[in-house]
């Protein structure tokens, strides 16, 4: 996926007709930021069919993408959230924040917002900068290091902190997310996509089953316990199970790749990095724009409830729409330049933790991370030199990369001491 400027020899190449969003590996081999860029600019509502029938509408601007994402009344959740699930409502309907609608949405996500936020997330701050720490710590342990496969235990160590999950579990935890994220990557592939998907959906509801079973009774704060022990209705023990499988999905396949995406773009951009590192009250903006530019929940997907008049069309009632993150926070009506990498941008209002009441639920714990981990890579590694070349993830639903070799030079013993 290219994340530079697209040019107008880019937006020429692209012919709407043969643009197959739906497609993973296009996300990772093809260029879909130059495709929204035309559909912003000629299509704002374009529709897409795939050879089997199923069909669905793309938006691709900022304000129709916060209009789709923050109206549950026009545009529902609750059919399924992901492109991947089109033409199949989800089975978690109703029982899952990711597939629930207000008021059962907030009525499941209340009793988590107080771990996720203020005081308990006060208490989880020492363990988020203990695992930045152990992380950074592992780039400086050998001439080559894979950004992308090592970060994705950051939000893991994090989780498991938060859920209460046991250490030894953790490879195998973000293993078969990763599957459940991305079936179709080689790199997670078992036989073909759907097996994969299965296997993954089989592996992690079993495990948060067997945990169940085994916290019955027992006495903690963790989120796992929250939700076993919620006072605004009790949930089953498949609920528990499907909204801890959200919780650990939606961590593990989105804060690895803005860490890999945002240590990229200050490779090929080392006056950012040096704008930070001569003042670094910019970590915050360095966050948000990493946030923006990575946009690593790439699409969204909600079926409008009636008609819906829309970007200069109709979606009739009953079909999907899918909401491209990455192109709305490519919007040029608002994000000046956005094709610009600035760690100075102001007035950031980036929906990569999407948008309403579906508000990513642990956006807090990732800005935190994202803070803790460039606040740890200033003090201790002078720059990050590439060592290969990376490798895209094949998703339609994440954008991130599966590899991204780098070399950490370390940063000088006098530098460090005259801080």
């Amino acid at each position: 996926m290219k994340l530079t400027d697209v040019t107008a020899a880019d937006r020429a190449a692209v012919d709407l007709s043969r643009v197959d969003l739906f497609d993973a590996a296009y996300h990772a081999e093809g260029d879909p930021h130059a495709a929204w860029a035309v559909m912003r600019e000629q299509a704002p509502l374009h529709r897409s069919e795939l050879p089997d029938g199923r069909a669905f509408f793309n938006v691709t601007r900022y304000h129709d993408a916060c209009r789709v994402l923050g109206s549950h009344r026009e545009f529902t959740s609750e059919r399924g959230s992901l492109l991947s699930q089109l033409g199949h409502d989800d089975a978690a309907s109703g029982r899952m924040l990711v597939a629930t609608d207000p008021p059962r949405h907030s009525e499941l996500r209340r009793p988590l917002n107080k771990m996720f936020t203020g005081r308990g997330l006060a208490r989880s701050e020492d363990r988020i900068r203990d695992a930045v720490r152990s992380l950074v710590a592992g780039a400086l342990d050998g001439p080559v290091w894979d950004l992308a496969q090592q970060a994705t235990m950051l939000p893991m160590a994090i989780a498991g902190a938060l859920m209460d999950l046991p250490e030894p579990d953790w490879k195998d935890l973000v293993q078969w997310t990763g599957m459940a994220a991305a079936p179709q990557d080689p790199v997670f592939t078992i036989r073909n996509p759907h097996a994969t998907l299965a296997i993954a959906h089989h592996q992690l509801f079993e495990y948060f089953a067997t945990q169940y079973e085994a916290r019955k009774g027992t006495d903690g704060d963790d989120a796992f316990r929250l939700l076993m022990t919620m006072r605004d209705g009790e949930l089953t023990r498949e609920e528990v199970v499907v909204n801890c499988y959200s919780l650990l999905l939606g961590a593990n396949a989105t804060t690895p790749h803005t860490v890999a995406g945002t240590v990229l773009a200050l490779m090929e951009r080392p006056d950012q990095l040096r704008a930070v590192r001569e003042n670094p009250a910019l970590i915050p903006s360095l966050v948000e724009e990493g946030l923006r530019w990575t946009s690593p929940a790439s699409s969204f997907l909600r079926y409008a409830v009636d008609d819906v008049e829309i970007a200069g069309g109709s979606v009739p009632r009953g079909e999907a729409v899918a909401v491209w993150v990455g192109s709305a926070n490519r919007d040029a009506d608002v994000f000046p330049e956005p094709y610009r990498f600035d760690v100075r941008r102001s007035d950031n209002r980036h929906i990569a933790f999407g948008y309403g009441a579906h508000y990513c639920l642990g956006a807090t714990v990732a800005r935190l991370t994202l803070r803790l981990f460039f606040e740890e890579v200033l003090d201790r590694i002078e720059e990050f030199v590439p060592a290969g070349e990376p490798q895209h993830l094949v998703s339609n639903f994440v954008a991130g990369f599966t590899s991204l070799p780098v070399r950490a030079v370390p940063r000088r013993v006098e530098a460090v001491a005259g801080r």
